[in-house]
């Protein structure tokens, strides 16, 4: 499949299906945004931090669009909504992210767009499934499908978590499901309509949380960045230089490697901590044994000896520091919007070499 082939044409705005265009954009495709002129745009463009100027290209825009041919339509207008529907005829993907009844008012749906192109992909992002006219953002699915009830600590309120995580998961699932209708199209000759959406992405992504209740009946509480069945895996500890790191021991050697890093061998024999059981029934006692000991190395010279030692840990860094990793450099992408430098990271992560 040659990616340099593919027309896309983007009808989706705020970051799910913007980051799906953004995707094939950075695959070489040739991607057209298309914005409502009506309503100045990608709602996107007006979200910004205190600190970003007015007249700049708004840093949360930027995130997700990347590499993309941009026009400003007005559906109502007779003249340009049939510019649209001529590019739509020439395109091989369709990205929307519209409510059924106004894409049906403007013939942009799925029914309509395959009478003029019958080997069109037309990949739709909904909201809600079980209540499809519902407006869906992010926080609301991360309330309404539990990850706001166990995530935060023992004592905080529930929480959300700092990325529109819920968008960013249901962007994935609208990729793979329009790779598996590209595929598809190879052997048949016709296209598909692809529908994905936040609520069924952000319950399909509760993965073991969701099994611990489903054969356990064990809801899942406010812990922090600990692990409900591992243990010590999230816990938090300050070293000697007074940073902070993060454990994620999930095996007894592990945890008997780290106990002589320590140099405490014998707390991985004590009957509390030799089992990950135990070491999951006693956490609170173990992370205070462990405490007293990590503070006695510094950061960087204790995560050398785990790496050494094969023993899962990592430095808790702010943004900064992750952004002065070579791996992070090299994975920004820029782009010179209206004399404007603009930076994102890429969304594809992945290499496919021969």
């Amino acid at each position: 499949m040659e990616f340099s082939k593919l027309k896309v044409v983007e009808l989706a705005s705020v970051l799910a299906g913007p980051s799906v265009g953004m995707f094939f954009a950075e695959m070489g495709a040739n991607v057209i945004k298309i914005e409502n002129k009506r309503t100045n745009g990608d709602v996107t463009r007006s979200w910004k931090l205190a600190n970003e100027k007015k007249e700049a290209i708004s840093a949360y825009f930027s995130s997700i669009n990347w590499g993309k041919e941009h026009l400003f339509i007005d559906y109502g207008n007779i003249e340009e909504h049939q510019q649209v529907l001529h590019l739509i005829k020439e395109a091989d993907i369709v990205i929307c992210n519209f409510k059924k009844d106004a894409a049906e008012k403007f013939n942009l749906d799925y029914n309509s767009l395959k009478k003029i192109n019958s080997k069109l992909i037309y990949a739709q992002l909904n909201g809600f499934k079980s209540s499809p006219k519902r407006v869906a953002f992010d926080v609301v699915l991360q309330a309404e499908c539990g990850y706001m009830f166990m995530n935060g600590q023992t004592d905080s309120p529930p929480t959300k978590m700092p990325l529109a995580l819920m968008d960013i998961l249901a962007a994935h699932q609208l990729k793979e499901g329009i790779l598996v209708a590209l595929l598809k199209r190879v052997s048949t000759g016709k296209g598909s309509l692809v529908t994905s959406s936040l609520e069924e992405t952000a319950i399909s992504s509760l993965s073991n949380q969701a099994t611990n209740w489903l054969m356990n009946k064990k809801i899942p509480q406010r812990i922090g960045s600990l692990h409900p069945n591992i243990a010590p895996y999230g816990d938090v500890f300050i070293t000697k230089d007074q940073k902070e790191i993060v454990l994620a021991i999930g095996s007894d050697i592990q945890f008997q490697k780290f106990c002589t890093i320590l140099g405490n061998a014998s707390l991985a024999e004590n009957d509390l901590y030799s089992t990950n059981e135990n070491r999951v029934k006693y956490r609170t006692e173990l992370q205070t044994e462990l405490a007293q000991f990590v503070n006695q190395f510094e950061r960087d010279h204790l995560i050398e000896l785990c790496i050494d030692k094969e023993i899962p840990m990592g430095a808790i860094k702010n943004m900064q520091e992750v952004f002065d990793s070579p791996t992070a450099q090299n994975m920004i992408l820029e782009e010179v919007v209206n004399g404007q430098v603009t930076k994102r990271v890429k969304s594809i992560a992945f290499e496919i070499n021969e």
